[in-house]
């Protein structure tokens, strides 16, 4: 096989948090009972008018500003005209001619290395219904009919699946971190069209560009990419460079390929004109910047803090920023004055994996940063072990009581060298044997005593105090 040179653009569609829908007063939140959040405007009733929410053209604009882009000077927007039993007016309000941002870029991180994604623009439009196909029928859920929504399309400047889905990950933890969208690919709220080509390693001109319509998580796009990288590379390896064609494609998830919807020319006329039902308005240059200054501290900003401010490996800050409420928990507990490596090693972990195994969210998390202190202050000051730490952490989640419930005079730890040491004599009294065998080189009995120390206490000799002991007397 020969080798070729992937390149790679994206249309990624995020659906926007609101209260409202963009365009009507319908309520924009999931539901899984159908046609629920509806008002008449999304239905296309004659008489009805769209008005524009302005929360949302804040976050397109919070979107537009994160990415570098140019804003426009005026905001309108443009009418889409084609037919889909999906928009009951039978075209789309979307932006063409004056998007909320242009040419813009943002760095990714991927495999170690870091890459400019080139933006070609960033604008605001309203969904469409979403269809359930079945045997005989198709139903139409008008629901998501005119929830605000953000297309995101970039240059063709990425070279593989591994840096699109990097992309797609870090658009996703900025729009979380602005609370732009909760970015959920489960409730459909993240979905991306993906165009994929190949050339030549030396040649100058892009190959014939491949469309894959409306995949609905990021390991599918993954494998969508790489699937259609093999089957453009066997075809042109074949000499068949015909049957690489300009086209729409669909992924399939159970058999993991790439199949033929439709043909596509150069340019489809969607008679694109100004939306005359929304005035066009002039966009205030303080609103501007009051929108600039509520952009919150992003995934890569944190992460370069917390190594080096925080003195956090790579590996731990990069698992702390990935989702905001990690990130927003972990810095509660630096606020609250816990040792930071301290901090990250119980949220990464004991409490992500608690999440993980019990497939709940952080924020139904029972203990809280000041609950988590409560156990690490006293494993600190010598209270309890890092065993018993451990062990009240799971009660006090089993029966959601405050740790220091359960850090009390029972459980403490001895720490008290001169008890220790007394345990320690009597011990060595009572095993000469052992300690001549120690001595005669069978060093592996140091846990042998140590053991012991541990049972005479229950464990709650503090194993520091414990093997320092004990590496006296033994050695000496």
């Amino acid at each position: 096989m020969n080798k070729y040179k992937a390149v790679i653009g994206l249309e990624m569609h995020c659906e926007l948090k609101s209260n409202s829908k963009v365009f009507s007063s319908a309520r924009n939140s999931y539901n899984e009972i159908a046609n629920i959040n509806v008002r008449p405007v999304d239905m296309a009733f004659p008489g009805t008018l769209p008005v524009v929410n302005k929360e949302c053209i804040k976050k397109a604009l919070m979107m537009s500003i994160v990415l570098n882009c140019k804003q426009p000077e005026y905001m309108y927007f443009d009418r889409k005209n084609y037919y889909y039993p999906d928009l009951p007016k039978g075209f789309q309000i979307t932006q063409m001619h004056d998007p909320v941002g242009v040419d813009g870029s943002i760095i990714i991180e991927c495999d170690g290395y870091e890459k400019e994604v080139l933006i070609h623009d960033i604008h605001l439009e309203e969904d469409a219904a979403s269809l359930d196909h079945y045997f005989d029928v198709s139903l139409i859920d008008y629901n998501r009919a005119g929830v605000p929504l953000l297309e995101l399309v970039t240059e063709p400047c990425l070279n593989s699946a591994e840096e699109a889905v990097a992309f797609l990950e870090t658009m996703r933890r900025i729009y979380q971190y602005c609370e732009v969208s909760e970015a959920d690919t489960k409730k459909g709220q993240i979905r991306c069209d993906v165009n994929v080509s190949i050339m030549e390693e030396n040649a100058t001109e892009l190959g014939t560009k491949v469309e894959i319509k409306n995949i609905n998580s990021f390991g599918n796009v993954y494998d969508a990419i790489n699937y259609e990288i093999k089957r453009q590379s066997e075809l042109k390896d074949a000499g068949r460079y015909d049957e690489v064609v300009q086209e729409t494609r669909r992924f399939d998830e159970e058999t993991g390929t790439t199949i033929h919807m439709r043909s596509k020319v150069d340019a489809i006329d969607y008679k694109y004109f100004v939306e005359p039902n929304i005035p066009k308005y002039k966009i205030d240059k303080i609103w501007l910047e009051e929108i600039k200054k509520d952009i919150p501290v992003l995934p890569r900003e944190r992460k370069n803090k917390y190594i080096n401010e925080l003195g956090l490996s790579e590996y731990d800050a990069t698992i702390i920023v990935k989702e905001k409420n990690y990130a927003d928990y972990f810095e509660e507990c630096i606020n609250l004055g816990m040792d930071a490596k301290t901090a990250a090693n119980w949220l990464i972990v004991q409490i992500i994996a608690y999440l993980s195994k019990y497939d709940i969210i952080l924020k139904d998390f029972y203990l809280k940063p000041s609950f988590l202190k409560q156990i690490i202050d006293a494993q600190v000051k010598g209270i309890i072990s890092s065993k018993q730490a451990k062990e009240i952490f799971f009660k006090s989640l089993e029966e959601e009581k405050e740790p220091k419930n359960f850090i009390n005079s029972d459980n403490a730890q001895i720490s008290d060298k001169n008890v220790i040491e007394d345990i320690i004599n009597n011990i060595i009294s009572n095993n000469q044997k052992q300690v001549e065998e120690y001595k005669n080189g069978k060093t592996n009995l140091f846990d042998y005593f140590v053991g012991q120390v541990m049972k005479e206490t229950r464990g709650k000799a503090n194993p520091v105090i414990t093997k320092e002991i004990l590496k006296d007397k033994l050695d000496n």
